[in-house]
């Protein structure tokens, strides 16, 4: 088994830290934290998402006369007659001491009971939301040359998205913009993309009419501020054939 796999290992890791993870289990665990640091990591992350629910319970202070009581038994403290008067004259406060003391042991665990389902559903939430997310599946790609045969953008298609990437290469007029067209393979009028990029990448919703046609290749014009007002190429200044991948 590859423990470690990124969803295995946050699932044992969480495991290891709320305390779910026993016997050889979890002796398993610990040699993998000796062994990887990717292990000791993971679960040094987790120990800080769920450290704040260790400090959630308050601290139960038992009654003064308890810790006498352990003295006494422990031969650290005598009980002088005064005391034992006392004591048998608050027989019924130590009784009531010890209602509120079971009374509050009650309380604790009802406490951790509600924090350990409360830490059982963050776990859940978090593996969920820690899951990697996947990347889009790419049906096609197309690199936009100059007359140099040198990158200029890089345009990636999936189902869902289009991604268009300008590279290091790209140098923008001033006072111009760049349009995406797509080219119909039926002979139609070429069809706008919107315009590209000039620094960085731009990701947008893949069109329905990218998917639904045949392409015979991508063109970019170049065109006024904001975009072709014609709805066709002004000056087209360079063409791309799109592949299958």
């Amino acid at each position: 088994m590859n423990y470690l796999k990124e969803e295995r290992l946050n699932a044992l890791a969480a495991e290891y830290v709320v305390g779910t993870l026993r016997g050889k289990a979890r002796n398993r665990y610990q040699k993998l934290i000796m062994q990887y640091q990717a292990v000791s990591d993971a679960t040094a992350q987790w120990e800080q998402y769920l450290t704040g629910f260790a400090e959630a319970l308050p601290p139960v202070e038992p009654p003064k006369s308890v810790w006498e009581n352990i003295q006494i038994k422990l031969g650290h403290k005598t009980t002088s007659s005064a005391e034992v008067t006392r004591g048998a004259a608050d027989t019924t406060s130590i009784s009531g001491n010890i209602v509120s003391l079971e009374k509050e042991r009650q309380k604790r665990w009802k406490n951790l009971a509600f924090i350990s389902t409360a830490a059982a559903m963050v776990l859940a939430v978090l593996l969920f939301v820690m899951q990697p997310v996947p990347a889009p599946e790419v049906s096609h790609i197309a690199v936009v040359s100059n007359a140099d045969n040198t990158p200029l953008w890089v345009i990636e298609v999936s189902e869902n998205t289009l991604n268009v990437k300008a590279t290091d290469a790209f140098v923008a007029l001033a006072d111009k913009d760049y349009e995406l067209w797509m080219v119909p393979a039926n002979g139609e009028a070429p069809i706008s993309l919107g315009l590209m990029p000039e620094v960085n990448g731009d990701t947008r919703a893949t069109p329905d009419i990218l998917l639904d046609q045949s392409i015979a290749a991508l063109a970019v014009s170049l065109e006024a501020p904001g975009g072709s007002v014609t709805g066709a190429p002004t000056e087209v200044l360079y063409i791309a054939p799109i592949v299958s991948v």
